[in-house]
């Protein structure tokens, strides 16, 4: 395992070739399973490791993968979505595929970070991906309640990658006039993180399932995503500015539905910045706010095919904001 193989490491290596291996290493290890991950975290501080610490391994930023969310579309996650679009009819993988015993998937999040879908990024957790969204500090023990294991959970030695809440207002398909709005409810906890790109990343794993029996021409594959202007930009505070990604494809032929949207927490400028005008068309217009330091925004662009499963990738384009 990942500890035996560090204490080797470092009782068989220079200090100079162990920390150069350590500083190539990016860990992402869902939830401590038993207590060698704070042994790890202890003895390699320099180590990049995410993780919900602990072994409550329910409260995890992972577990909303499968959690019934009250309020929103849970069908993604449903036996009856799971037994039409992967097991029935999808090849010897989806006959092999079980039936729910648990939960959707488990530890699928730390695999989901790394697919490029134009949203993730490993080298920052704090940006958000479909693994969901982490921040850097040292975790309150006190605010950590002892887990299923029985065994007395010790306090972390210093800073990891670990939950972090985004305030997340669904957008819904809507039957008349603009065809998405945002929805009347609004959720605010870690688990939002992983969640809201849950119907993305399920629609995704259908298509690769479709992939394993179908022939290119039958199957559905992702839209390209093409800004027409760099993924950073720099505006003054007060400033209009405006996204453009009318040049964007889709392999298939398929029609193209945009959607622009601001991601706080992403960025060092915390304040919600609405899109003026409608916010699901190629192009989109933004006023800079009044900044009184250098400030960072990261706005999301979505792009979902019609085809089915309709698939969605990104662009991320973080605006810095300077004062006037």
């Amino acid at each position: 395992t990942l500890a035996q193989s560090l204490h080797k490491i470092k009782n068989t290596k220079s200090e100079i070739e162990t920390k150069k291996l350590i500083s190539k290493l990016r860990v992402y290890t869902i939830s401590d399973q038993d207590d060698s991950g704070t042994w790890i975290r202890k003895n390699f501080p320099d180590l990049f490791y995410i993780v919900t610490p602990g072994d409550n391994y329910a409260s995890a930023t992972w577990s909303a993968i499968n959690t019934v969310v009250k309020g929103i579309d849970n069908n993604e996650i449903s036996n009856e979505w799971i037994a039409r679009n992967l097991q029935q009819d999808h090849g010897p993988l989806g006959a092999a595929y079980p039936d729910v015993a648990w939960g959707v998937e488990g530890d699928t999040p730390s695999f989901l970070q790394l697919i490029p879908n134009g949203l993730n990024e490993a080298e920052h957790p704090e940006w958000g991906s479909w693994g969901g969204r982490y921040e850097l500090y040292k975790p309150d023990f006190a605010k950590i309640k002892k887990g299923d294991s029985g065994v007395p959970l010790e306090a972390e030695t210093r800073e990891i990658w670990t939950n972090a809440n985004d305030n997340y207002t669904p957008y819904i398909y809507k039957e008349y006039g603009r065809a998405v709005g945002q929805d009347t409810v609004s959720f605010n906890d870690y688990k939002v993180t992983l969640w809201r790109w849950r119907k993305d990343f399920q629609n995704d794993f259908a298509a690769r399932m479709d992939w394993c029996t179908k022939s290119f021409e039958e199957a559905n594959h992702p839209p390209i995503p093409i800004l027409n202007h760099p993924e950073q930009i720099t505006v003054k505070a007060g400033e209009g500015f405006g996204f453009d990604a009318s040049g964007s494809t889709d392999p298939d032929g398929d029609n193209l539905s945009f959607l622009w949207f601001n991601y706080p927490e992403a960025g060092s400028y915390k304040n919600l910045i609405k899109i003026e005008g409608a916010e699901n068309a190629h192009g989109a217009y933004v006023i800079a706010p009044e900044v009184t330091k250098n400030e960072t925004a990261h706005f999301i662009l979505k792009v979902t095919d019609k085809g089915e499963p309709a698939l969605s990738r990104y662009k991320r384009i973080i605006v810095n904001i300077v004062p006037k």
